[in-house]
């Protein structure tokens, strides 16, 4: 699949040769345009040169550690995206790269496309807050969250209540609705604004290591446990953690969550003590939680816990009355970074664009706009230009279809929506890895 230029620039930071190589390697092949150093020195020189859109750098090198850079970036780049690269052996320096000012981690090993959602991710939020600091974004932008519709007038009246409050939080919506910026939305409106945010994948971490990852662990409590160390609740003392994907927690480690919730403390792996916490729990999912506790999969203890403020976002089809809002904002920015004035869309376009199901929602339809003015040849964009499965879906005029059909373009949408990335695409529908490649075979 080829793949458009990105006109975010990337510095990538290791003292590993064939790291740099794997990571320059992968993200040019994806449009991306990346330099690499091989230490904090050179990372601050190159810096100071040409000031990057995004930093990944790794943990442990030598003379200078990530964490230098870190605080580098934070006080003279603060506009910089940056992704602190550890292995799992050093989850403790992760959790202090996040209060150091690092958005992100990424442990080793990773794979091809684990980075490339990372970037994508960090890139995503990049873009986002400049769209929000522009003076053509909306009032409701002032969390990130864009949209004037009436739905999502609500998810913002929800927001503004539920801020202050100390009550878990359930953050419902489909993947690329923008849930992470809810959970950002009502952190930094609220009283715990000035501590941590620390948000965590709890689907992106190995079973093994997310308890210790969570709540630490004790000196000695596993084999390669040389000291004891701190996880993410403590990390987030006074503020606020957000857990993604909650629904992919193991029964063990609900019963955990649990424990957390009703009696405000953790317990570090290998210690028998307890150790008070003050943090905001905001939860997130985009599966029904109420089917998994009917299978027996999720605790109903745990979902009435977690489930005291529910706040729901629309997916992007429920909303179409926000698409020209959202194609304006994203066309502006994309074409002054280009240089030139933004292209206008034919009313063909727009009238395809909204009743199109955009399954991977307001991420799509983002990316889908940053690559049609990308290739835009004149000031217009017409229906020719869309891509092939969007043409095919509107010339079908919603005649009937059969249920494989209609899986079988759902499946071929998030695919395109994801730039073929099958993990992504396997979590936006809901299903693994193996049941997608089994789909795809049949």
């Amino acid at each position: 699949m080829s793949k458009h230029k990105h006109s975010e620039r990337i510095l990538v930071v290791d003292d590993s040769p064939d790291t740099l190589e794997v990571i320059r390697r992968n993200l040019s092949a994806a449009g991306y345009e990346v330099r690499t150093v091989p230490g904090v020195a050179e990372a601050v020189r190159a810096l100071n040169a040409l000031p990057a859109d995004l930093v990944i750098t790794d943990l442990r090198m030598p003379k200078a550690s990530g964490l230098d850079l870190i605080r580098h970036i934070r006080e003279n780049f603060t506009d910089a995206e940056v992704i602190m690269i550890t292995g799992y052996a050093s989850v403790p320096g992760a959790v202090e790269a996040m209060q150091t000012g690092a958005h992100s981690y990424l442990a080793k090993p990773f794979t091809d496309a684990e980075l490339l959602e990372s970037v994508e991710q960090a890139v995503s939020r990049l873009r986002l807050r400049r769209t929000v600091e522009s003076k053509d974004a909306p009032n409701s932008a002032k969390w990130g969250i864009l949209g004037e519709s009436e739905k999502m007038k609500s998810v913002y009246r929800s927001i503004e209540k539920a801020a202050d409050s100390s009550a878990t939080v359930l953050i419902l919506g489909e993947s690329g609705t923008g849930k992470e910026l809810v959970a950002r939305a009502m952190h930094y409106g609220s009283s715990r604004a000035s501590a941590p945010f620390i948000p965590v994948n709890c689907g992106g971490i190995p079973d093994g290591l997310l308890e210790s990852e969570l709540f630490g662990a004790r000196k000695g409590a596993y084999t390669g446990a040389v000291e004891s160390r701190t996880g993410f609740f403590q990390a987030a003392e006074g503020g606020s953690i957000f857990l993604d994907e909650i629904a992919e927690l193991t029964m063990p480690m609900q019963a955990a969550l649990l424990r957390v919730l009703q009696d405000k403390v953790v317990y570090m792996v290998g210690a028998r003590e307890a150790r008070k916490v003050n943090v905001r729990v905001i939860a997130a999912t985009n599966k029904k939680l109420e089917t998994l506790v009917e299978k027996g999969d999720f605790r109903e203890d745990l979902f009435y816990r977690i489930n005291v403020v529910p706040i729901e976002i629309p997916p992007l089809r429920e909303r179409s009355g926000d698409i020209p809002l959202l194609i304006q904002l994203f066309a502006n920015r994309f074409a002054k970074e280009q240089g030139r004035p933004a292209p206008k869309f034919d009313s063909r376009v727009l009238e395809m664009f909204e009743a199109y199901a955009w399954p991977g929602n307001v991420r799509e339809l983002e990316n889908l706009v940053h690559r049609l003015v990308l290739m835009a040849d004149g000031n217009k964009i017409t229906a020719p230009q869309l891509p092939e499965l969007m043409r095919f879906s509107a010339a079908q005029g919603g005649s009937p279809r059969s249920l494989a059909q209609v899986e079988i373009e759902h499946i071929q949408a998030v695919l395109a929506a994801t730039d073929g990335n099958k993990s992504r695409a396997a979590s936006i529908l809901g299903i693994d890895r193996k049941t997608l490649q089994n789909k795809l075979k049949a």
